[in-house]
Order: structure tokens, then C-alpha cells, then sequence
């Protein structure tokens, strides 16, 4: 078994239209990777900010307390 400059390189010459498409294709399977990992981030993102709003919501609305009677009386003139 002995390695030949066959198994190594490609015999056959590539075009330069075959070439342009083999680099389309890899450039925009990149592009589409990185777009679906994006819009999967903005997802998760969007997600956890819905979660601390609602949750900061049911912390910050507490029943309002209304004055205490012996403080009321002491306004009045």
C-alpha cells in the first residue's frame, strides 16, 4: 500500500465555473448557519426578557395601602 500521487490530488482540472459554484455554495451554507443561529440567540433572548419582565411585574405591583385612620384625623383641620 503505498501512497500514490493519485490518491492525493485530483487528476481532473476543475473549471472556473465549477469552482465559483463549489464557493457559492459553501459560502452560503455558512451564511445560513450563522443566520439560523442568530435568529435561535434572538429567540432564547427574547424569551428570558419576557420572563424577568413578568416576573418583575408580579414583584413591583403590591396592594397600595391606604392611609392609617389616626393619620387621616390629624389632617383635618
Amino acid at each position: 500500500m503505498t501512497a500514490t500521487k493519485g490518491e492525493f490530488f485530483n487528476p481532473a482540472k476543475l473549471s472556473s465555473r465549477e469552482k465559483a459554484e463549489a464557493t457559492d455554495h459553501t459560502a452560503r451554507a455558512i451564511i445560513a448557519a450563522e443566520a439560523s443561529a442568530r435568529d435561535k440567540k434572538t429567540e432564547k433572548l427574547k424569551a428570558l426578557r419576557l420572563q424577568q419582565a413578568a416576573e418583575a411585574e408580579s414583584e413591583a405591583a403590591p396592594a397600595k395601602k391606604g392611609r392609617s385612620p389616626a393619620k387621616a384625623a390629624m389632617k383635618r383641620p
